[in-house]
């Protein structure tokens, strides 16, 4: 007489399935509550860390992304200029004075007045003026960088964002003497 299959296969499988799962869930947390995890600044990040962060944040960027709501100008950047060198400076250095303590962040704040990466941008330049306004009103979670939006206004947030998105240019001498005095 041949034997019936009812289906158990199934069964074993998805009991497995669960168990995988449970297991998982099971040493993720074991090693989250009793791992060496890399919590201080100056530890190895987790690999593919930055990776992982990067695509939500440009994600969620790209979904609230505004355009500036004044153009650009010297008093624009002279307005800009007196909001980096107060609230930005101390972190991101000015036009040739790197922060020491910049380097030893996670992530390390970069220098913002400085060509970077292969293709030589300066600061953030090449980012959409809308870019960095979100960055600057909202800050990057777990990475040191505050959000100013109650701190500083929408305007002053937008002044610093355009001065910025135009680091790589000639600045006026009056906005180059704000931000290295």
């Amino acid at each position: 007489m041949a034997k019936k299959s009812g289906g158990s296969g199934f069964g074993k499988f998805f009991l497995g399935f669960i168990l995988g799962i449970a297991a998982v869930a099971a040493g993720l947390f074991l090693y989250l509550h009793f791992g060496p995890l890399p919590v201080a600044v100056a530890d190895k990040p987790f690999p593919y860390e930055k990776q992982i962060v990067r695509l939500p944040l440009h994600a969620r960027i790209d979904s609230e992304l505004k355009t500036p709501p004044f153009g650009i100008s010297e008093d624009v950047f002279e307005s800009g200029a007196h909001v980096y060198r107060n609230q930005c400076a101390s972190c991101h250095g000015t036009p040739g004075h790197d922060v020491a303590s910049a380097k030893y962040m996670y992530p390390g704040a970069p220098q913002l007045w400085k060509k970077h990466g292969k293709s030589g941008v300066v600061g953030v330049s090449d980012d959409a003026a809308g870019e960095t306004y979100w960055r600057v009103a909202n800050g990057i979670r777990l990475s040191g960088m505050p959000a100013f939006n109650h701190i500083l206004t929408d305007t002053q947030m937008w002044q610093v964002s355009l001065l910025l998105k135009n680091a790589d240019q000639q600045l006026p001498l009056p906005v180059m003497q704000i931000l290295t005095k």
